[in-house]
C-alpha cells in the first residue's frame, strides 16, 4: 500500500561552485563540483518518504552510471523504485547547476529518458502505483504522462496535486483534475500573465483547485476552493542554500496530506520542512526527520 505516488523526472545533477553566474559570452573560474541526485520528482519522493509516507515513484532512467546512481538513491530513501524503467537507447536526464556562494543558483536540464515515459506504460505496468491516497506531478515529464496519471489516480479516488514546475500552458482536461496547483511566482506570472500577486491567484483559483503560492523568503500564501485566502509568513532561519528547498515543501506537503492534515496544516508543515532544509547542511539532509520539522515550527514565532 502506497501513501503517496510520485510520476515525475529523475536527473543526476552536476553542481559547480561558482562566486557568482557567468555573463554571456563570459567564462567563469569555479571552486568545486559534485554529483547530486535530482529531477524534481525524485526530489520531491525523497523528500516524502523522508517525512513519513510510503512512497512509490513511477519514472524512466537510461542504462547507464548516471541512471544507477538515480535508482540507487531512491532505494536508499525508501521509496518503491518498481515502477522505475529502465531505456536502453536513451541516457538518463541530467543537468548542471551553478551554485553561487550565497547560496542561490541557476541550472540548465537535459531531460534524456524523461521525456520517454508514455501514457500507455502508465496504464499497462504502473497498477502498483494506484492504491495511493496522494499523488504528486511536476511538469518535467510530458503533460500527456501527467493526465494520464491523474485519470488513474482520480478513478482510485486519490488527492492530486501539481507542482507546476516548470511553468508551461496546461490543457483544460488536466487542470480539471487537481486538486491542490503549488507554484512559485515566477511560474504564477508565466501562467497567469500578470506580475500582480492578487490576481494571479484568483486566476489560477478560477480554474477550479486549492492553490499554494511560494515565496521564498517571504512565505507563501493560499487560496482555497472556496476563495479563502491565508498568508503564512516564512521562519526565521539561517540561510545556507535553495537548492532544492521547493520540491522538499512539495514532498512534505504531499507526505502530510496522505496522513491525514488539511491543507493549512500540511502547508505549514511543509513551510517548517522547507525551513529545515534550506537551514541545514546538505550532507545532512538525510537526517532530517518530521520530529526535527516540528521541532523547528514550534520553536518559531
Amino acid at each position: 500500500m502506497i501513501d503517496v505516488a510520485v510520476v515525475g523526472s529523475l536527473h543526476l545533477d552536476i553542481m559547480v561552485k561558482a562566486p557568482r553566474l557567468p555573463a554571456r559570452d563570459e567564462t567563469l573560474m569555479g571552486s568545486a563540483w559534485r554529483y547530486k541526485c535530482g529531477g524534481k520528482g525524485g526530489n520531491q519522493a525523497v523528500a516524502a518518504a523522508r517525512f513519513g509516507a510510503r512512497t512509490g515513484f513511477g519514472g524512466r532512467t537510461g542504462d547507464d552510471d548516471f541512471g544507477q546512481r538515480l535508482r540507487r538513491n531512491l532505494a536508499a530513501a525508501g521509496v518503491d523504485t518498481g515502477c522505475v524503467g529502465v531505456d536502453f537507447d536513451r541516457g538518463s536526464g541530467m543537468s548542471v547547476a551553478i551554485e553561487e556562494q550565497a547560496g542561490e543558483y541557476g541550472a540548465v536540464v537535459v531531460s534524456g529518458t524523461n521525456l520517454a515515459i508514455e501514457p500507455g506504460t502508465i496504464t499497462r505496468d504502473w497498477a502498483a502505483l494506484w492504491t495511493c491516497k496522494v499523488l504528486l506531478l511536476q511538469n518535467e515529464i510530458p503533460e500527456a504522462v501527467n493526465l494520464a496519471a491523474a485519470t488513474l489516480a482520480r478513478n482510485a479516488g486519490a488527492t492530486i496535486i501539481l507542482n507546476a514546475a516548470p511553468a508551461r500552458p496546461m490543457a483544460d482536461s488536466l487542470f480539471g483534475l487537481i486538486d491542490v496547483l503549488i507554484v512559485n511566482r515566477v511560474e504564477a506570472a508565466m501562467m497567469t500573465g500578470t506580475t500582480d500577486r492578487s490576481v494571479a491567484l484568483q486566476r489560477l483559483h478560477a480554474r477550479g483547485c486549492d492553490v499554494v503560492l511560494t515565496l521564498g523568503g517571504d512565505g507563501l500564501e493560499v487560496m482555497t476552493r472556496e476563495g479563502e485566502r491565508i498568508a503564512i509568513p516564512a521562519l526565521a532561519v539561517e540561510f545556507l542554500a535553495s537548492h532544492g528547498a521547493g520540491d522538499c515543501f512539495c514532498g512534505a506537503l504531499a507526505a502530510r496530506i496522505a496522513q491525514g492534515d488539511d491543507l493549512l496544516a500540511a502547508c505549514r508543515f511543509a513551510r517548517n520542512a522547507a525551513g529545515l532544509f534550506v537551514s541545514t547542511p546538505e550532507d545532512a539532509h538525510d537526517q532530517m526527520t518530521p520530529a526535527a520539522v516540528t521541532a523547528l515550527g514550534a520553536a518559531s514565532p
